[in-house]
């Protein structure tokens, strides 16, 4: 994922952690706070989720699948090598 555009993503996760429509998302950052994770960096493993939901879209010129991003949600928090793998791919 480019680091450009994580500020962006970082406001979407702000804006889904209020959201009606988006309860898993508040779960998932629950779940992440509980497992020993600061405020931020949780919300950054989200941002990450989201990223890579993006990408995927992009890339397969297809809508947003909100059960992959679920799914992706679902394995955070992603672990320091994941995120090394995504700078790689750059």
């Amino acid at each position: 994922m480019n680091d450009d555009i994580l500020p962006e993503l970082l406001l979407a996760v702000e804006q889904q952690l209020v959201s009606p429509q988006t309860p898993y998302v508040a779960k998932a950052f629950k779940r992440l706070t509980a497992l020993g994770l600061d405020e931020n960096e949780a919300k950054t493993q989200i941002a990450i989720a989201l990223g890579k939901e993006m990408e995927s879209v992009m890339r397969k010129k297809r809508s947003f699948d909100e059960s992959a991003y679920r799914e992706l949600l679902d394995e955070l928090p992603f672990a320091e090598e994941d995120d090394e793998e995504e700078d790689d791919l750059e």
